[in-house]
């Protein structure tokens, strides 16, 4: 088999368990600062009311969720193991003690080696990260920090509701109790150029991350953006433009940083624009072809560490 030109999430969680490890995605429930009136009401303008996750789960428990995903994981790929990923919304936000419920509740289902916690860099507080610290001497614990740009501007125009320095203090914090930490960009908001992206990225190979996912800016229906697509005040990037810059920003990010996903996957009937978002093996196979024809490989740019 061919090496790919980046660490994989797949090659990480087999090396680090010794079998097939799959993410089990969690709605918790729980919702966003950005919502509820505390930073911001309407959330991101690429966000709705579903959030940019799996969606609420029809009042199905979090042990239901991990039982159901569980079967059909082991089923179709052969997952032995399995993290639960506490996606929907922000999973820190929330009084520790129904925090600690929630991640012991998924904790308890056999096979779960592992929590992933998608959460803001503005409502991490240092009481659930000493509770994700103390799971973390345990079974393996990783923050996924929504950043989307280095860029105050953008973040601003995005209606973000924090600041870069927001998320530097929480990377600062968390590291400091020895928690993985992933961090998600957007490529393509609106107004950045592809310098502007890619300040990102050399940005984020400077700091203490161990994980990556890219996501492509799409728009679905029920958004500011949609509103702002349709008043021809924003143009999605094509297919060969998102590879391009993909393939550049890679190269910023040291090979220790496992890239644990390089576009996103929109829900096929909130879906407005672009259509080839759709089509992931296309797209990542693009990636993967422009980093070979240009001989890039991650971390190419800069120095290991």
């Amino acid at each position: 088999m061919e090496q790919m030109p980046y660490t994989t999430l797949s090659s990480f969680l087999r090396k680090r368990f010794g079998c097939r490890v799959h993410k089990i995605t969690i709605d918790a429930g729980l919702t966003c600062p950005n919502r509820d009136g505390t930073v911001g009401t309407g959330g991101c303008i690429y966000c709705n009311e579903r959030g940019s996750g799996t969606g609420r789960s029809e009042n199905a428990s979090i042990t239901e969720q991990i039982v159901s995903a569980k079967e059909y994981l082991g089923c179709r790929y052969g997952a032995e193991k399995f993290i639960a990923y506490f996606q929907s919304f922000s999973n820190t936000y929330a009084p520790v003690k129904r925090l600690s419920a929630l991640y012991g509740e998924a904790l308890a289902v056999d096979g779960i080696v592992g929590l992933a916690v998608g959460t803001r860099p503005d409502c991490t507080g240092d009481e659930a990260l000493d509770l994700l610290a103390e799971l973390n001497r345990r079974v393996y614990v990783s923050v996924e920090y929504g950043l989307q740009s280095v860029h105050d501007r953008t973040l601003a125009l995005i209606n973000r509701g924090h600041t870069f320095a927001a998320f530097r203090d929480a990377v600062e914090r968390t590291r400091l109790r020895g928690i993985d930490i992933t961090v998600h960009v957007i490529l393509g908001l609106p107004g950045e150029t592809k310098d502007d992206m890619l300040e990102t990225a050399r940005v984020l190979g400077s700091m203490d991350i161990q994980g990556l996912k890219l996501h492509l800016l799409y728009v679905v229906s029920g958004t500011r953006l949609h509103e702002i697509l349709e008043n021809g005040e924003y143009q999605c990037l094509n297919r060969e433009e998102y590879a391009d810059i993909a393939a550049d920003f890679l190269s910023y990010i040291p090979r220790d940083v496992v890239i644990h996903r390089l576009t996103g996957d929109p829900h096929r009937n909130e879906l407005i624009a672009p259509a080839w978002a759709l089509e992931k093996e296309v797209n990542l196979n693009l990636i993967r072809k422009m980093m070979k024809e240009r001989g890039i490989v991650q971390g190419c740019a800069v120095s290991g560490r």
